[in-house]
């Protein structure tokens, strides 16, 4: 059922990538979240489509996400020296790492299992698992207890969507914050739906690309996660592709919210 990561050759996009037989690598928890039908179809579902990517190809989504950088001023505005830290929907660290220096603890929650992997290994190599506690749990059931954390922050993981937080979910978020705390949405969608919902809204200016570690790279990943650049990204040879070529919204941006002490 695992697809080798390794081949060569063209591959597909993310969207024709898997079929409904894939969905057997669902735990049955998963499934009544992601199918709760008992079916769907990947081909149509991009949802769906990236649940299956991080659990058949995880080293796959952490090579795009180690290449989709967060602006600097987004993590720059974040807390320092925080007791608690919880991060929800931590997938392979992309900002787990940086959330190390900003807290005594983190606890990382993550459901795919294969992505927890890859960040063990990452926290391990870094020194820090002392300091990381990872914890398998999804948005609308946080494993943890009330007013836990100062800071509780989910980066490119959060949507009004019922299976990826939706209204449970962030009132599971501000559940375990502590009163005076901040509840971070870093790469928020679906600004409005937040905005009525209490939250303020920065973004930070400045010129962004994906940056790949070569061209060969960029264009292997393009093909799969941004076919619609693709053919100008092998035209032009980048290994850094300006994000309004990809048509997508850069990592510049978060919705917060400070709870009422």
């Amino acid at each position: 059922m695992t697809r080798p990561e390794a081949a060569a050759g063209p591959r597909p996009a993310l969207l024709s990538r898997y079929t409904a037989a894939d969905l057997r690598v669902f735990t049955p928890d998963e499934a009544s979240r992601f199918t709760p039908h008992g079916a769907g179809d990947p081909h149509q579902d991009a949802v769906l489509a990236w649940e299956l990517l991080y659990r058949l190809e995880p080293r796959l989504y952490d090579r795009l996400a180690s290449a989709e950088r967060l602006h600097p001023g987004v993590v720059n505005w974040l807390p320092r020296d925080v007791d608690q830290i919880v991060e929800v929907g931590a997938g392979t660290g992309r900002l787990t790492m940086e959330l190390i220096e900003r807290g005594r603890r983190v606890t990382a929650v993550e459901p795919a299992l294969p992505l927890r992997r890859i960040l063990r290994r990452k926290i391990a190599a870094a020194g820090c698992l002392r300091r990381v506690r990872l914890m398998h749990g999804y948005f609308d059931e946080l494993p943890l207890p009330d007013d836990f954390a100062t800071l509780v922050v989910s980066c490119s993981a959060f949507t009004p969507a019922p299976e990826h937080g939706g209204e449970a979910g962030l009132s599971e978020m501000e559940r375990v914050c502590k009163p005076g705390g901040c509840v971070a949405i870093i790469w928020p969608n679906h600004l409005d739906w937040l905005a009525d919902r209490g939250y303020r809204y920065l973004s930070f200016p400045g010129p962004m690309s994906v940056e790949f570690s070569s061209h060969r790279e960029a264009a292997e990943l393009a093909e799969i996660f941004y076919p619609q650049a693709a053919d100008e990204v092998r035209r032009h040879g980048w290994r850094r592709i300006p994000f309004e070529v990809l048509g997508v919204n850069p990592p510049r941006d978060l919705a917060y919210k400070v709870l009422a002490p």
